[in-house]
């Protein structure tokens, strides 16, 4: 699978992008990752990978959308941007995932992105945007991939992103990515009206044959001012989605990429292990997505690294959640985010101003975390992988010796 994999890439993507994943992603983002784990041996915490969420703004409303979409637009400034990107790279880091809203909504992208040709980028998108001039000049930057959330086919597409012909509009975009051979990716979150329908060898061979080169399957997460419980997936049907991506890995010449597992199929949360972190587009620093509250700011005098490096705010999210579980903390305890929001006097960083109501409203529900269930990955290179750049990196070794019955006992509960 993976020399087939590795020929494709090489036939079907410019080598100038190419050369540019692979020094700024690949050789430099494991440096990265590397000197995460010298600092953590000193207490210092700065993700390697960084998620800045450049504006509110999109042109679809998809179901369950925690973003303030149809608020007054919000943006960072490319010299906020800029001055942000700067401080992490003096301090190791190479790569940034660029969300929204819609990121190509945002005036500056591009110009932001040949600012740094020393970094990679990796541009979540509904594709939409990508005529076949962005196309090009993407790949005259050369220095970031598009994913391109599919949520669906047609008719679940247009009902999962409140609008019309989302599918054909988004296809458009893809292609125009892939005819201007930049490397691109497809992401889906994984729900239960198009579970049977994304989750399957079908749908990556048909990735594989439109030229895709790598997909990305994240599961639905019931969370915002209009979070869609029906859409969330059972237990037996998150360990479907991992099975799925284990055996496709082995199967199927493209990339899939998990944010969620170990190599010995373990859960862990990304934002617990410190890994990552999130910028909103008004510059809060966020735990993660999700958890739409901050203390701290990007634009503070310090600069990013030291704010985040000192903040007691995210420190305690990170140890709190790993303490209590390996899966989302979000899901399985917002009891205990409300919490810590409190106890740190954090602010509400959405627009609307209802994050705490909506954490009160929510009920506790299984995540990724399901002891007794854990799928290894079976392809080496993954394994391989996740044991040096991604794994949890011992966030859960402080970890009660009782965790996995208390993650039991709620099992039951949830039931």
């Amino acid at each position: 699978m993976f020399p087939q994999l590795a020929a494709r890439i090489l036939r079907t993507t410019d080598p100038r992008l190419l050369a540019k994943f692979m020094w700024n992603f690949g050789f430099k983002g494991m440096l990265s990752v590397e000197r995460f784990k010298r600092g953590i041996k000193r207490g210092e915490y700065f993700p390697p990978f960084l998620y800045l969420s450049i504006l509110n703004s999109c042109n679809l409303r998809c179901q369950g959308c925690w973003v303030d979409v149809e608020a007054e637009r919000t943006q960072i400034d490319l010299e906020t941007l800029n001055r942000t990107i700067n401080d992490a790279k003096a301090h190791g880091s190479s790569f940034f995932g660029i969300l929204g809203g819609e990121p190509f909504m945002h005036p500056e992208l591009l110009d932001l992105l040949a600012a740094h040709p020393d970094c990679y980028f990796q541009v979540f998108t509904n594709g939409q945007f990508i005529t076949e001039k962005i196309a090009k000049r993407l790949r005259q930057i050369g220095n970031a991939t598009p994913l391109i959330s599919i949520e669906g086919r047609e008719i679940v597409s247009d009902e999962r992103r409140g609008k019309k012909e989302v599918f054909t509009r988004t296809l458009r975009g893809l292609e125009n990515c892939l005819k201007e051979r930049l490397l691109t990716g497809v992401a889906t979150s994984v729900c239960q009206t198009n579970i049977d329908d994304l989750c399957t060898e079908g749908w990556l061979r048909e990735l594989v044959a439109r030229g895709v080169h790598y997909a990305w399957f994240h599961t639905y997460r019931p969370v915002g001012p209009k979070m869609n419980s029906d859409l969330a997936l059972r237990p037996d049907q998150l360990v479907r989605v991992r099975k799925f991506v284990v055996e496709m890995r082995a199967k199927v010449p493209i990339g899939i990429i998990d944010a969620y597992y170990d190599g010995e199929g373990r859960a862990l949360c990304p934002m617990s292990t410190g890994i990552s972190h999130h910028v909103n587009p008004r510059g809060d620093i966020e735990p993660c997505p999700i958890i739409q509250f901050a203390v701290e700011n990007i634009r503070d005098e310090r600069g990013v690294f030291a704010t985040m490096r000192d903040s007691a705010f995210l420190k305690d999210f990170r140890e709190v959640s790993a303490g209590q579980t390996r899966g989302c903390v979000v899901m399985e305890r917002p009891d205990l985010v409300k919490e810590l929001v409190l106890k740190h006097g954090a602010r509400d960083t959405t627009m609307r101003g209802t994050a705490m109501a909506e954490l009160d409203a929510m009920t506790p529900r299984f995540s990724q975390w399901l002891p007794g269930e854990e799928i290894p990955e079976r392809h080496w290179m993954y394994r391989w992988a996740k044991k040096y750049w991604f794994n949890d990196f011992n966030a859960y070794s402080a970890v009660a010796h009782d965790a996995e019955a208390k993650a039991r006992a709620l099992q039951q509960a949830m039931k």
